[in-house]
């Protein structure tokens, strides 16, 4: 039994790494030594603007989402106030 379990996860190993190698070797940034013809990249980010764009903005994002959707739950629960009067 245990000797399936290792062959399964050498199988699952083996699935995960080459599914992954594909994705990396296929991905547009493996790629960007070679310009294109008309290609004119901007400028790049500073560290502040990357930080700013790429963690904040997904945090401040998820507690705006969150606030709306507790903000909804203390409305519903406001106007479903009377059912937990009711004891069965």
């Amino acid at each position: 039994m245990a000797n399936l379990n290792k062959k399964r996860a050498a199988r699952a190993g083996a699935v995960t790494l080459g599914s992954v190698l594909t994705l990396l070797m296929t991905s547009p940034a493996a790629h960007a030594l070679y310009r294109d013809d008309g290609d004119q990249p901007g400028e790049g980010l500073s560290v502040f603007e990357t930080i700013g764009l790429f963690v904040i903005t997904p945090i401040a994002a998820f507690v705006v989402i969150a606030a709306l959707v507790v903000i909804g739950e203390k409305a519903a629960v406001k106007r479903n106030s009377t059912s937990r009067n009711i004891s069965t």
